[in-house]
């Protein structure tokens, strides 16, 4: 049985005890509660009848617990007896985890704690090295003994106790995943049912590669390891602040161990476990999470004990032996060493103890951070519209990943709302379980029209009519298309290629002709208008005419090169924004914005960090915190990846 299957985890971990002192051989497939270790085992030497036996304890640390329940430990917790290090010891592993809270000593006259039963999950453990040594050795000792004994010599003093601490805990960048809170709680158990296993063999086996500065554990009281599970970024920052490399690794171990060091306590060291790799690689190889997670504690626990694979082929092949008999000794799935190396070749690239892996975050990997943002606003066309004004698959599955991690995401554009729907409705994005539809939030006609919570209209504003007399003149007497927004519908003097491509290209309302002037202003209020002319029209000709005619009455917005438009003075795309946040309570600490061209400037400006793709203007660039790729890159599925988490 893999343990305890309860998903309310905690951050930082209890420890089990294992410390029954029955005289009675346990039944058959039950795990013993302690484990007798020879004095050579314990690394004493000499005779039993000399040195005193060492047993070895599983006991767990009294972390405190976030949930309300004592511990979903199986096993009874004890609370940390450490007695004070000297001046030279290091007084802490260098890593730290939320919740930590030592216990005090219990009281030494207190009474004993009543027997515990054995554990279910006990059956596994009956044919370890050792044990059934050991256990004979005590059945034949019993069975010799006469029906009236004879008054002996005393009892020999009480054998020393060795007791193992695993310290388990997750990062603090790690959002409350259920399966990795799962997984803490099981290796609470697990790693000192390893770290035993692997304490026993130290001096059964001789390896000629393993550094053997660890060999003489009897004269310690307690051996601690600690044991982190964090993901790619917490681990990457890790090796370049530990080993001066920009890389991360599936599992670091850092040792603890100074020989020369006179304490009673053998800190062994750090495992830390990137569990996005080990997704990953577990993935890949056909296991479980677990399954890989308890792989990479086996092989830290060895590389800390002495072993290291990558000296030598003959030192890879003495670790590969050692995990390999841990592993089974525990009935847990394992790989091949070598071969799990040889699998990931192609995709990472081997350091000091595991795989580089790439430092972009894809697909599924946004469950390993905590969400840096609670809302992201993004623009549509030049953002999340590639140059062929789609949403492309990579960037839909980054705003899911998003939106599952309770990142709220909100359109902001210049597009009608009716045109985003649209867009989004081809990767099954808009409705009621998608990021836009009627009843949703939304920032559109660059600002103008704002919807908040139930899709309920919040703001408008309006263009002047006389302004838009003057744009619907100019566009019919020089034969420039141009396009009024009223809301979600869209009108035009006349019938032109480029109006129509507003609704087949860049999914806007298809414009209504309208006969005259007069009729337009007549039927609807209008937001904005847009001219439809070549890049070089407009930079040329159109914009400066614009500017000029409209000062203090309207102002000109560029959002892409063949379009120019007239919208209400003092407005902007991030005023909308402002207008949107205050309504729903929300500071811009706790926004993201992504964009490209000048109408996001003042977006980009409000929000925590702004993002403008590469393809974006230079004015827009220039006020961004960052400059992502370009919206023919998956731009905003790379800067959710790279900075929403």
């Amino acid at each position: 049985m893999d343990g305890p299957n309860e998903t309310q985890g905690i951050r930082s971990t209890e420890e089990n005890q294992t410390n029954q002192h029955d005289e009675n051989p346990p039944p058959p497939n039950l795990l013993p509660s302690s484990h007798t270790l020879s004095p050579a085992a314990a690394g004493g030497g000499g005779s039993s009848s000399s040195t005193m036996a060492a047993r070895i304890v599983s006991r767990a640390l009294p972390f405190a617990s976030r949930s309300p329940s004592p511990g979903a430990a199986l096993l009874r917790s004890s609370p940390m007896r450490c007695p004070p290090l000297s001046a030279a010891a290091p007084t802490a592993s260098l890593l730290s985890w939320r919740g930590f809270t030592p216990t005090q000593e219990p009281s030494r006259s207190a009474p004993p704690p009543p027997p515990l039963p054995l554990p279910p999950f006990a059956g596994f453990l009956a044919g370890i090295r050792g044990f059934r040594r050991g256990r004979r050795g005590q059945s034949a000792a019993k069975r010799a003994q006469p029906q009236d004994p004879i008054p002996g010599p005393p009892p020999p003093p009480k054998e020393s106790e060795i007791e193992l601490y695993a310290r388990v805990g997750v990062d603090d960048d790690m959002p409350d995943d259920p399966e990795v809170l799962n997984i803490v709680e099981i290796l609470k158990l697990n790693v000192p049912m390893a770290m035993k296993i692997a304490l026993d063999g130290l001096l059964d086996s001789n390896y000629k590669t393993r550094d053997t500065s660890i060999s003489d554990v009897g004269r310690y009281d307690k051996v601690e390891v600690s044991v982190l599970l964090c993901n790619d970024n917490f681990i990457q920052n890790l090796n370049k602040e530990w080993r001066g490399e920009d890389s991360c690794t599936e599992m670091l171990s850092m040792s603890q161990y100074i020989p020369d060091l006179d304490v009673p306590i053998l800190m062994l060291g750090d495992i830390v476990i990137s569990v996005e790799t080990a997704a990953r690689q577990a993935e890949e190889r056909g296991h479980t999470l677990l399954d890989e997670v308890r792989i990479l504690v086996v092989r830290g626990l060895l590389r800390l004990l002495g072993f290291d694979h990558q000296t030598s082929d003959e030192s890879a092949v003495e670790m590969e032996k050692e995990e390999q008999l841990i592993l089974k000794s525990l009935r847990w799935k394992g790989k091949n060493l070598a071969k799990s190396v040889l699998d990931l070749g192609k995709r990472h690239t081997e350091t000091y103890d595991g795989q580089v892996t790439s430092g972009l975050k894809r697909a599924g990997s946004l469950r390993f951070y905590r969400p840096k943002f609670k809302y992201i606003f993004c623009d549509m066309d030049g953002t999340l519209l590639n140059s062929k004004s789609q949403v492309t698959a990579r960037n839909a599955e980054a705003l899911r990943e998003a939106r599952s991690r309770g990142v709220n995401v909100v359109i902001a554009t210049g597009k009608a709302r009716p045109a985003v729907i649209d867009a989004l409705n081809m990767v099954d994005l808009s409705g009621r379980t998608g990021i836009v539809s009627e009843s949703s939030p939304g920032i559109f006609l660059q600002g103008l029209l704002v919807y908040g919570l139930q899709g309920r209209e919040i703001y408008r504003r309006n263009l002047d009519q006389e302004v838009c007399r003057e744009a619907l003149l100019y566009s019919l007497e020089n034969k420039v298309p141009l396009v009024a927004f009223s809301q979600d519908r869209c009108f035009s003097m006349y019938d032109d290629p480029l109006v129509d491509s507003l609704h087949y290209v860049y999914h806007e309302p298809k414009a209504e002709i309208v006969s005259s002037i007069d009729q337009l202003l007549g039927t609807a209020e209008i937001q904005k208008v847009l001219f439809l002319e070549t890049p070089d029209g407009i930079s040329s000709a159109l914009r400066p005419f614009w500017e000029k005619a409209i000062e203090g009455r309207a102002r000109v917005v560029q959002a892409q090169p063949d379009m120019l438009e007239l919208v209400p003075p003092a407005t902007s795309k991030g005023d909308g924004v402002k207008i949107l946040l205050d309504h729903l309570c929300i500071s811009p600490d706790e926004v993201m914005a992504i964009g490209d061209g000048e109408n996001d400037i003042e977006m980009l400006q409000l929000a925590s960090l702004g993002v403008a793709l590469a393809n974006g203007s230079e004015r827009t660039k220039a006020v961004a915190n960052i400059i992502g790729a370009t919206n023919d890159e998956d731009g905003v599925a790379q800067a959710i990846y790279n900075y929403a988490f």
